[in-house]
């Protein structure tokens, strides 16, 4: 297995660039809703101040597609339409040590969440031979300089284990993104999953 020690995610948009120019770099994300959603994008914006987050999970982490927006997007809304929704639910705050990337675990979701990767990694318009294992998680901070990064750990990691709110979340649907050259992350398209089954 390839060293899965790499941020897997879409970055979030840093610095004031203004091109909304589009390139070819596309992404698949699930949104993470309400008070969790809106706890991480405090927790990001106070120890990457810079930044301009919208958490997320990255489920195909961002890659060149040499077949246009519409294959592209018709290949993933087949493989994903009848697919059922699914619950994610986060663990503790942790680091990959080689690139100093603090993230949050999953606790569960993670088997839905490789199958849709490897679905749509495998064949198609989206296939792509992508450097590192793919590893879901929550981006909290990443492009520091080394000496922030045990600092700004210890500081996601308290602040993570105060807080109260529900630590999980519904994926009901996921979004296809295309980056700009300033970094910005623009939605292209979105489909809903489908119902949970029922046991």
């Amino acid at each position: 297995m390839e060293n899965s020690d790499t941020p897997q995610s879409v970055p979030e948009p840093c610095g004031s660039g203004l091109s909304t120019e589009r390139i070819n770099s596309f992404a698949l994300v699930a949104y993470i809703p309400g008070d969790l959603a809106r706890f991480l994008d405090e927790l990001r914006r106070d120890l990457v101040p810079d930044c301009i987050p919208r958490a997320h999970v990255t489920i195909l982490p961002p890659r060149p597609i040499s077949a246009g927006f519409e294959q592209a997007w018709e290949h993933i809304y087949d493989k994903l339409k009848d697919h059922p929704a699914f619950e994610i639910a986060t663990a503790g705050v942790q680091l990959f040590p080689n690139t100093g990337v603090i993230y949050t675990a999953l606790a569960s979701g993670i088997r839905e969440l490789e199958q849709i990767h490897d679905a749509l990694n495998r064949e198609g318009p989206l296939r792509y031979s992508e450097p590192y294992a793919y590893h879901p998680h929550i981006t909290l901070a990443q492009g520091l300089h080394p000496d922030e990064v045990q600092p700004v750990f210890k500081e996601a990691q308290a602040r993570w284990a105060a807080y109260s709110g529900r630590r999980s979340f519904d994926v009901d649907t996921i979004t296809f993104v295309q980056n700009t050259l300033d970094n910005r992350w623009v939605d292209l398209a979105e489909v809903r999953l489908g119902p949970v089954p029922v046991t």
